[in-house]
């Protein structure tokens, strides 16, 4: 019988090993960026084309190649960080594997080109597949220049997996923050698509944070910085005011490599400890500098998970660090994300309303959703809003879930209709001469035949606003009500990525943003339910939420921004309501489709019936 074990051509071997290290443009982009800096530059410019699969290209100053390192640097396993096994313990260089371009060449077309300073030309080098097809010398300044391009591109099946553009950006733009934050004293540049996206001098590394996360962080981080024999520790966390439902701004350095440690962020959740809400983040980047023999990097292919020598003494130090600095600043707790301060704000959440702070209220466009106008986007038969349902049999999260993918949208009628005959037979018809009540203005009691209901006001309005947003993609967009004075609002870069992605379903839920350069966008209407002067805050609060969801992989693109939208513009409890404004909330949530539960599954209201009652008192 003939052997049958044998050994693999290197285009294949080098395929296979490059699915490690390149997984996505965001891959290239990380080890571009990090050979650049260890390379010496002072500047260095990222350039990327159709979210990096036709052009990832990273440009920079540094120290260069002669002809034969250029060559060189293409083969598996070839590096100048490290010559023996000792190395391995003293690496302070960002990579040492010597695995980032063989990789590349793997996958992609690249062309190369570097100059060694003193030297009089450069190389040029033009690989395919693995395979150099030219080699010549070139007139350049010092410096590399190393384009990738078309990745994937003899490995269709890696490229149908890839995602969309504005993800593969995003993840770039991750990537990019990740390395440019470790080095504040270098000059960072990236664009895409011709588009610049950060133009980042050198500068303090709160600048620099500044500079990537966007300026809300400027006047509320909290320096800290700790030494001792073993380890130092520096960087800034967030006041609890800055934290956030998602954990996006989180940021752990050892070197100034980029790490995750669920087990140090576990050390930092706990030094803020009763100071934030128990489902928010806090922000923080923090840097640990350590003597490279008390870690160990080389444990996955991407470097970023680490283990230490003494984790223990690692965890304990860094709580210490950053509990000392929050101390300092005499820091209280003063988030709750449920009562978004905001909206408390604009709403008087705080206390109850007198009659004249009622009537304006009554007239705020923060109540248009109640209003006779706005009931127009998904009331089309005003006589069924004498009719409420009392009590429903429970039913099944299949039946209660409505798609809201592209091409399996439920048409908003059917389903309302499908709802009717689930419930025909629960149809009582309420004592509308009966006032509704509101409770510690959080829940309405609504009287019926049967007993009564009690409704969570912003459970119910959100499940009204999230079938109302299902109606506006199925076709039925909402109004756009026109700033009389546009604001401008600046984001973080990230979050523009995102802004963009979601822009055309925002513009059917009654959204005209229009980008205006540098991370800004000018907000020329919003839905009539967003108060006036508000608008900046709605969007930001909505972005976040989205950015919530995002981990919740059963959720299409368009299924989080309806809910984050509705979370967003609903009603919060301790908001007081009048008659009216309870009646039409009451009205508009029994002709939902799915009226018993919001979109993530919470109740909308409470039945108790009178017999129920009565048997409580011995009647």
């Amino acid at each position: 019988m003939p052997d049958i074990i044998q050994l693999l051509p290197d285009n294949i071997a080098n395929q296979i090993a490059a699915g490690e290290v390149i997984q996505r443009p965001g891959s290239a982009v990380k080890e571009l960026l990090e050979n650049a800096v260890d390379a010496g530059a002072t500047e260095i410019k990222l350039v990327v084309n159709d979210a990096g699969k036709a052009l990832v290209q990273v440009i920079d100053n540094g120290r260069g190649m002669s002809e034969t390192d250029a060559r060189m640097s293409f083969e598996r396993h070839a590096t100048s960080k490290i010559s023996n096994i000792e190395d391995l313990f003293r690496i302070k260089t960002m990579g040492f594997r010597g695995e980032a371009l063989a990789s590349i060449a793997a996958v992609a077309q690249v062309e190369l080109k570097s100059k060694k300073e003193g030297e009089t030309t450069g190389t040029y080098i033009e690989i395919d597949n693995s395979v150099v097809k030219k080699q010549e010398l070139i007139a350049m300044e010092k410096g590399t220049s190393i384009a990738m391009k078309n990745l994937f591109f003899n490995v269709p099946a890696r490229r149908n997996f890839l995602k969309s553009n504005p993800s593969e950006l995003r993840n770039i733009v991750d990537e990019f923050i990740r390395v440019a934050m470790s080095f504040p004293d270098i000059f960072f540049s990236l664009t895409s698509n011709g588009q610049q996206v950060f133009h980042l001098e050198r500068g303090s590394l709160k600048q620099r944070i500044v500079q990537l996360l966007g300026n809300n962080y400027t006047a509320r981080l909290v320096s800290v910085q700790e030494h001792s024999d073993y380890m130092n520790i520096y960087g800034f966390v967030g006041k609890p005011d800055t934290a956030k439902k998602t954990r996006g701004d989180q940021y752990f350095f050892v070197n100034n490599r980029f790490i995750k440690s669920a087990y140090l962020n576990h050390a930092v959740m706990g030094a803020f400890d009763s100071m934030i809400a128990k489902d928010s983040y806090p922000m923080y980047a923090l840097f640990i500098d350590l003597d490279p023999a008390q870690l160990d990097i080389n444990v996955h292919p991407t470097k970023q998970e680490i283990k230490f020598e003494d984790e223990k003494i690692v965890y304990a130090f860094v709580q210490s660090a950053v509990k000392h600095s929050l101390a300092q600043f005499s820091i209280s707790p003063t988030l709750d994300f449920e009562l978004d301060s905001s909206i408390q704000n604009l709403d008087a959440v705080s206390q109850p309303f007198t009659d004249e702070r009622k009537s304006s209220a009554a007239s705020s466009s923060l109540y248009n959703t109640f209003s006779q106008k706005n009931q127009a986007h998904f009331i089309e038969n005003k006589s069924e809003l004498k009719h409420w349902r009392d009590f429903y049999e429970p039913v099944s999260k299949e039946q209660q879930t409505i798609s809201v993918d592209q091409g399996q949208h439920s048409n908003a009628a059917a389903s309302t209709n499908i709802a009717e005959s689930l419930y025909a037979e629960k149809h009582r018809q309420i004592q509308e001469d009966t006032p509704l009540q509101q409770m510690h203005f959080t829940y309405i009691l609504a009287q019926n035949d049967a007993g009564f209901l009690v409704i969570h006001q912003q459970n119910a309005h959100e499940r009204i606003l999230y079938e109302r947003f299902i109606k506006a993609l199925d076709g039925k967009p909402i109004a756009i009500q026109q700033s009389l004075f546009p604001q401008t609002m600046e984001l973080a870069a990230q979050d523009v990525v995102l802004l963009n992605e979601l822009l055309p379903d925002l513009q059917y839920l009654g959204y005209h943003l229009e980008p205006f350069g540098n991370n800004t966008f000018v907000i020329q209407g919003t839905p009539s339910d967003v108060a006036q002067g508000n608008e900046k805050t709605a969007i930001e609060k909505m972005l976040e939420q989205y950015k919530h969801f995002s981990n919740d992989l059963k959720y299409s693109k368009r299924e989080k921004l309806l809910r984050s939208l509705a979370w967003q513009q609903a009603i919060k409890a301790g908001k007081a309501l009048t008659q009216k404004e309870m009646r039409s909330l009451v009205q508009d949530l029994f002709i939902c489709a799915s009226p018993n539960i919001t979109p993530n599954g919470k109740p909308t209201y409470t039945a108790f019936k009178k017999n129920e009652l009565d048997r409580m008192f011995g009647r």
